[in-house]
């Protein structure tokens, strides 16, 4: 029926993004501090697609809402971050992004995922572009962190070249985010509740801890669960752990 409201996913979502450090200190906090509903949420990456990406997003009937800032707002994201992060002891190293394409990651994200390695791979992929500065949408970076992973180096980075790939994963992970409303990250959603920036993001521990019955969000950092984060047993020699 036309007009007919689309309805809202039941499963509490975090929405990432490996360009942006807030949505880096979400994950951080979501590990760190609540992991509960990390477990809880499904993850969810969003990225800014390219002419395939929106001409095949455009074709399904979706939108992708974001803005570019301003020089502003980038400088005062740099004086942002330094805060957010020393209040977490964590040391940034802040890459440079010359003509990056978001694809090779994030398309290489979803081959890590079907192999069963999709946490593991959000540890390197956040520990390589925020604690030592890399570029990640260099597709030797990608080829790099999957022969940590034992993957296949090749497949993941020419991920994004795979038309199948990106009609099978990348058109419905857009769509979603097009429905979900996303305009930027990190971005939570619970049904048809939104919740934008990390500074929502205890809100939202609360709307989904009042949902299972659970504890309100504490102020302070939890004890990570060991078993949910036995995939960052690798970024023990980093400082802060993974990004």
């Amino acid at each position: 029926m036309a007009g007919r409201r689309v309805r809202a996913p039941k499963v509490p979502r975090f929405y990432f993004n490996f360009r942006s450090p807030y949505s880096w200190i979400a994950y951080r906090d979501l590990l760190d501090r609540y992991p509960d509903v990390a477990r809880a949420v499904e993850w969810r990456p969003w990225w800014d697609p390219d002419e395939r990406d929106e001409h095949s997003l455009r074709e399904a009937g979706g939108s992708f809402s974001y803005v570019a800032m301003s020089r502003d707002k980038h400088l005062y994201i740099l004086q942002d971050v330094r805060r957010l992060t020393r209040q977490r002891g964590l040391t940034v190293s802040w890459p440079v992004d010359e003509d990056p394409d978001w694809s090779v990651p994030h398309y290489a994200y979803f081959v890590a995922l079907r192999a069963g390695r999709g946490p593991e791979y959000l540890d390197l992929v956040h520990r390589a572009r925020w604690l030592e500065g890399a570029d990640i949408c260099d597709r030797t970076t990608v080829a790099r962190l999957a022969g940590e992973l034992g993957l296949d180096p090749e497949r993941m980075a020419t991920a994004a070249d795979d038309p199948e790939l990106r009609e099978r994963e990348g058109v419905p992970a857009l769509l979603d985010q097009s429905r979900d409303g996303v305009f930027g990250v990190p971005f939570f959603t619970l049904g048809y509740d939104r919740f934008w920036g990390v500074d929502r993001l205890p809100a939202f521990v609360d709307a989904v801890r009042a949902r299972d019955g659970g504890p309100a969000a504490a102020p302070g950092p939890a004890s990570p669960d060991p078993g949910f984060l036995a995939a960052r047993a690798a970024e023990q020699g980093h400082e802060g752990g993974c990004g």
